[in-house]
């Protein structure tokens, strides 16, 4: 969908988050995506001499639309146009123009579209902005891992999940929190003779060593590695019989479910 070229670089906000700015090489104007917090964003703004034209958002939690009423008020006192995309049934009070799937959020100011996917599980109303190269999914999928199920159920938070990983391998996956150490780690207990976790788990005690981001992941990074893509897999299975998780080998939804709640209290 969009063959210009675009960058995406991590603010970071709170103790895990990342705010997501996009950005072209060709224009001072910019996105941020789940703006938690105004503050860290303006400065960087600021720093940088860029104008925030768009705020995308995947969802209604605090921590991913706290900062979108001062952004509003920053972008009005230099007298810049802001436009708030959102879920359609979340976030009603900040969002300018709701999204469902099916449909494109247009970006003119930077000449980029993203298509929208319904993502319900963390939340109902829960969505993704997502084209070729990137997909910005919240708090649906982490790298090797995927976000507590606050308001869904266990078969529409696997069917969500089950999107994402139908999406193509080389898709650049942006989620919204640095978790990805701690759910390699239950990675692994779900698949201690998985090789590809354990590479995982050594590259990114680097990147954090070197305070650096272990984000973004791909697709073809999560199917190889996170256990909630991998609820077929026969060493999954045989973990979750061997934990007494079920009594008789689960179909995905319910191997989803068991590793949710395992998950919730690892």
């Amino acid at each position: 969908m969009n063959s210009l070229a675009y960058d995406v670089t991590p603010i970071a906000a709170f103790n895990d988050n990342y705010i997501w700015l996009i950005t072209r090489p060709d224009s001072k104007q910019c996105i941020v995506v789940d703006p938690g917090d105004a503050n860290v964003v303006i400065a960087h703004l600021m720093a940088h001499q860029l104008e925030l034209t768009a705020v995308l958002v995947t969802h209604h939690h605090q921590d991913h639309i706290g900062g979108v009423a001062q952004l509003r008020d920053y972008a009005a006192a230099n007298q810049q146009k802001l436009t708030v995309y959102g879920p359609t049934i979340e976030a009603q009070s900040v969002t300018d123009i709701a999204l469902e799937q099916g449909d494109i959020a247009d970006i003119k100011s930077l000449g980029l579209k993203f298509n929208i996917l319904n993502l319900p599980g963390h939340t109902l109303g829960h969505i993704a902005f997502y084209d070729q190269h990137s997909l910005f999914c919240g708090d649906t999928l982490f790298a090797g891992g995927c976000g507590r199920m606050f308001e869904g159920t266990p078969e529409q938070m696997a069917n969500s999940l089950q999107k994402l990983a139908d999406l193509p391998h080389t898709t650049e996956v942006y989620c919204a929190h640095e978790y990805t150490l701690a759910n390699l780690e239950f990675a692994q207990a779900v698949e201690p003779n998985n090789e590809t976790i354990s590479a995982r788990i050594a590259y990114c005690q680097q990147q954090r060593l070197l305070k650096q981001p272990t984000l973004p992941s791909t697709i073809e990074q999560e199917r190889a590695t996170n256990p909630f893509l991998r609820t077929t897999q026969a060493e999954v299975i045989a973990t979750i019989l061997a934990r007494s998780l079920a009594n008789t080998r689960p179909s995905p939804i319910e191997a989803f479910a068991h590793l949710r709640q395992w998950k919730d209290n690892f």
